[in-house]
């Protein structure tokens, strides 16, 4: 069994799910079962909403193939115009997925609630990074006699990804106790957090190492993949309760609900580092892949006959995303 990711994968800094993406890939040609060609593959896993049109072709031409969807979002509660998007992802997904993966528990909530309908396998599995370079290797110690070192990082820079808690942050921390960098696109100016730009893997897993406490202000997100970075490099986390955040940090760190709060669980972490620290429990990267390889060895193994998308359905879904591409052209 061969496996194509269907995606076109950024080799520099970029979105959380191409990072992921790169660093599954690499585990899979390390375990010899990465086939770069889809043509040649037996199993697609295919990525959200991206290259719809190529899929949709793929599909048609090799109705033998397996199609896993590994779903993300939903988009509409990132960005809110996106609820056609969203459905888009969901015709796509009856039509052509023989198996889904959700990140979170929380995603594949959201998803039904929005429209998803499942009819085929379906497991939850999370992220995880690129071991070599995010590990707790040359850790910074914590040291409490000296300022405690926050950091928050994001790719994307909309406003839903916690700028608005940064933007509180800048004002609000005691700089003489605490100091904050954020690293990546930020779409405000900040007065004393430090701001560096988004930086390639490994200077950005040695930038996360030579910090305390991991924050992130996201919201509606699935499985934050800058908090699982930063979480494997050895750092508790605190983040705002919404999206996956809950499920991925665990007793790893605190959550909070208000921007009140954020002070009293920054101390509540350095006070109890180390307990914190201890907690740190997710799944490496050869787990992960393990977990992806054995869902889709099942299905593969067990499927008679796969989706098959017929012309009717073919011209359907070509209709669908003309359609949100003509209207998202006449709405910029």
């Amino acid at each position: 069994m061969k496996i194509n990711i269907f995606l076109e994968i950024k080799s520099g800094p970029y979105g959380g799910g191409n990072q992921f993406l790169k660093a599954l890939k690499n585990d899979l040609i390390i375990k010899n079962i990465y086939e770069q060609n889809p043509e040649k593959a037996d199993v697609i896993l295919f990525n959200s909403h991206h290259r719809l049109n190529d899929l949709i072709r793929l599909k048609a031409n090799h109705p033998e193939k397996v199609f896993i969807h590994r779903i993300d979002g939903p988009v509409f509660l990132i960005r809110k115009d996106t609820l056609k998007l969203d459905k888009l992802i969901y015709k796509t997904n009856n039509l052509i997925a023989d198996g889904i993966i959700f990140q979170s528990q929380w995603s594949k909530n959201k998803n039904i609630e929005l429209g998803l309908k499942i009819n085929v396998p379906e497991t939850i599995i999370t992220n995880a990074p690129d071991p070599l370079l995010f590990n707790h290797s040359k850790k910074e110690p914590f040291n409490p006699n000296r300022k405690t070192k926050i950091i928050a990082t994001s790719w994307a820079s909309n406003m839903s990804k916690g700028f608005d808690t940064y933007k509180y942050l800048d004002t609000a921390l005691n700089f003489s106790e605490f100091e904050m960098t954020f690293c990546g696109n930020s779409p405000v100016k900040f007065r004393n957090i430090k701001h560096i730009e988004a930086l390639p893997g490994n200077q950005l897993a040695e930038l996360l190492k030579q910090h305390d406490i991991f924050i992130t202000a996201s919201k509606n997100d699935p499985c934050s993949n800058s908090l699982i970075e930063a979480l494997h490099c050895g750092l508790p986390a605190l983040a705002y309760n919404d999206g996956g955040h809950p499920e991925i940090i665990g007793k790893a760190g605190c959550i909070y609900n208000e921007h009140s709060e954020i002070i009293k669980k920054l101390h509540h972490i350095k006070d109890n580092y180390n307990s914190c620290q201890n907690e740190i429990q997710l799944p490496s990267m050869n787990e992960v892949a393990a977990e992806y390889i054995n869902f889709i060895k099942t299905i593969f193994q067990n499927i008679k006959h796969p989706k098959h998308l017929n012309f009717k359905n073919l011209i359907a879904l070509r209709t669908e995303i003309l359609k949100y591409k003509l209207v998202k052209k006449l709405n910029k």
